[in-house]
């Protein structure tokens, strides 16, 4: 596993923090959960979700990766 230095406010950082103690998890846990919902994730996973789309439809490989992207997006924006 690789570890990250960042700078952040100190307000942030102790918002951070409270979030993760209530939420009983770690900094590290909130920041990896937040960057994969703002879809930054392996080309791995984005293959797999490419896969799956074609998998449960009749979309050719062009049309799963637009729907993949589309997808992605909605998820970025939530």
């Amino acid at each position: 596993m690789s570890r990250l230095t960042i700078t952040l406010p100190d307000e942030v950082h102790r918002a951070l923090k409270e979030a993760a103690a209530t939420r009983r998890r770690t900094i590290g846990d909130l920041v990896a959960e937040s960057l994969e919902r703002y879809g930054i994730k392996p080309v791995e996973a984005a293959r797999d979700l490419v896969a799956r789309a074609r998998s449960h439809s009749r979309l050719d490989e062009k049309e799963a990766l637009e729907v993949a992207v589309e997808e992605t997006r909605a998820g970025r924006s939530s």
